[in-house]
């Protein structure tokens, strides 16, 4: 049997694990399993005071375990590519595995109040996101669809946790017993 895995660090907050772990099973029909994963701080860049995602996903590829269909981690680090100052999540299109960070889906990053709500709800348009990603989807047009670019939060708010019906009908033609 395969699972979708949830990888979270030690220093996610558990209500926003448990949430994506619900949601991923019941968007993706596959069982949820979790799965320990040590802090990355071997990614850590100190020029920018942030973590680098593609080191974060090289290390996820060496971790994912053999009956996993995919591996989603789960991380509070400030994350960023090369050509970004920075991302809410990076993927492998179409791979097995990908990352999303939560450190900019605070209230507190932009200096507001907390609202854990607006939180959790952002956390998991981001977890589809990124675990769209992996299944093959790309960025979509439709501002509401989770598959949406957000570059910033207000794009992120804009976006249902949800895929439009065109990227829900992607994720149905692909073949369940290939995992993908």
């Amino acid at each position: 049997m395969k699972y979708f895995y949830v990888g979270a660090m030690a220093e996610v907050d558990r209500e926003a694990e448990v949430a994506i772990c619900e949601r991923l099973a019941e968007e993706f029909h596959w069982p949820v399993r979790k799965l320990e994963l040590p802090a990355a701080d071997f990614a850590y860049d100190a020029a920018r005071r942030q973590y680098g995602s593609i080191p974060v996903l090289a290390a996820l590829v060496e971790r994912c375990p053999e009956d996993a269909v995919k591996l989603l981690a789960v991380t509070e680090r400030d994350l960023f590519i090369p050509v970004l100052t920075f991302v809410y999540g990076h993927a492998q299109l179409g791979g097995r595995v990908a990352v999303i960070s939560l450190a900019r889906l605070r209230q507190e990053f932009y200096g507001l109040p907390p609202n854990q709500p607006v939180f959790l709800e952002r956390a998991l348009k981001e977890a589809l996101h990124e675990a769209g990603h992996t299944f093959g989807l790309v960025h979509c047009a439709d501002k509401e669809c989770a598959m949406s670019l957000a570059t910033n939060i207000r794009q992120i708010d804009l976006k249902r946790a949800a895929f439009c019906a065109s990227c829900a009908a992607h994720l149905r033609r692909r073949p369940r017993e290939l995992g993908t």
